[in-house]
């Protein structure tokens, strides 16, 4: 069988991007620092999925076993070495971490004189997370190294789109995901050629793909929690039975339509409205029932410059297109709090001891006077 290395045994990591693998007659190492889920690969060789759907269908994973990277980094570089693709699915925060693993795993191929062509794909909820991935991996490498990495090892973008709540089972291994799932990989920026897998789409250009699930389901998903827990709520598929929060998703993705629809001419309006229609099903999904704790947690994160809210009302405002509904969600991240979120105590700590325009410029580092007004309005008016 194909060998896989994918870092992150979480429920994303086995859920999704481990089942796709699976499909595809990988033998698939996941590497984790979770003793208890990296003991359990071990000990059973396979896990089981479900859909979160009426017919509750149960998927078997079989071939997979796991490293503790934190006890035995050493066996993650030989994974790496007789890999014939690796992925991950840690969150952006956690790339660096592991870029020296890669870099000796590289290291390792290339001192066995392998010329067989590797791809490192970071399949996270961000833009450019194996561009970013590279970076850090490259810091490790000598020019001799960066040669090898030119000529066989490639770190192209992806996009991965599938709701998994929070969850907790007896088994350690068990996950519930959505039935829908969405991996598209940058195809102009592959080495290994060979390994088309089935269930992913390959693009040539990523962006306006990347541009749609983060600005149609993150920003979506984003706008229903924090507007949710505004009006009381605990559950995303209990807030969205309030108008008031329904209506603030149709709007934030009208808002979305228009911008996508200004920048990238691939893009048809009909098929977005059926794309949007069929993410506001996915949110309501009554087999997720997904906290909102969960979606909303990290809100310094997610008021990010290049992140779900600043950046798509930065394109906004640039095209002179309305950014009212993303604005307003905007505003309500500054309200939020949740004592076991580390990101929302600090937010709100600032907020209490500094100047309101000075945590919205170092939080969103936005420089625009005009928006920076705008939020700070919409925080106060709240």
């Amino acid at each position: 069988m194909k060998k896989a290395v994918h870092f992150g045994a979480g429920n994303i990591g086995r859920g999704f991007i481990g089942e796709i693998l699976h499909q595809n007659d990988f033998d698939v190492t996941f590497v984790d620092v979770n003793e208890t889920v990296i003991d359990a690969l071990n000990a059973r060789g396979g896990y089981e999925i479900e859909l979160a759907e009426d017919a509750a269908t149960r998927i078997a994973i079989t071939h997979v076993s796991g490293i503790n990277n934190a006890k035995n980094p050493e066996g993650v570089v030989q994974a790496i070495k007789n890999a014939n693709i690796v992925t991950t699915a840690i969150g952006p925060n956690i790339l660096p971490y592991i870029a020296e693993l890669i870099a000796k795993g590289i290291q390792a191929r290339k001192t066995a004189n392998s010329t067989a062509p590797i791809d490192f794909i970071a399949c996270e909820n961000m833009i450019g997370g194996s561009d970013f991935l590279k970076t850090k991996v490259l810091t490790y490498l000598s020019d001799e190294d960066l040669a090898y990495v030119d000529s066989y090892v490639g770190f192209p973008n992806a996009a991965v789109d599938r709701i998994v709540p929070g969850q907790t089972h007896t088994d350690p291994l068990f996950v519930v995901v959505e039935p829908f799932s969405e991996w598209v990989i940058d195809e102009s920026q592959l080495k290994n050629t060979l390994i088309h897998l089935n269930g992913v789409h390959y693009a040539d250009d990523l962006e306006p793909f990347i541009e749609r699930k983060l600005f149609s389901v993150n920003t979506g998903h984003a706008t229903v929690a924090y507007t949710g827990y505004y009006y009381g709520y605990q559950t995303i598929d209990t807030a969205l039975q309030d108008a008031r929060v329904m209506a603030a998703l149709v709007d934030t993705q009208q808002e979305t339509r228009a911008l996508l629809l200004a920048k990238w001419a691939l893009f048809d309006e009909a098929e977005l409205i059926a794309y949007h229609e069929k993410i506001r099903g996915r949110f309501v999904n009554p087999h997720l029932s997904d906290d909102i704790s969960r979606v909303a947690r990290t809100p310094i994160r997610k008021l990010g410059y290049n992140e779900r809210f600043i950046r798509p009302i930065r394109e906004l405002n640039d095209r002179n297109l309305s950014f009212k509904t993303h604005l307003a969600t905007a505003a309500k991240i500054f309200k939020y709090q949740d004592a076991a979120d580390e990101q929302a105590v600090d937010l709100q700590k600032r907020i209490a001891s500094e100047p309101l325009q000075t945590v919205i410029k170092s939080v969103t580092e936005l420089k625009d006077d005009k928006l920076i007004k705008a939020l700070q309005d919409s925080i106060e008016a709240l």
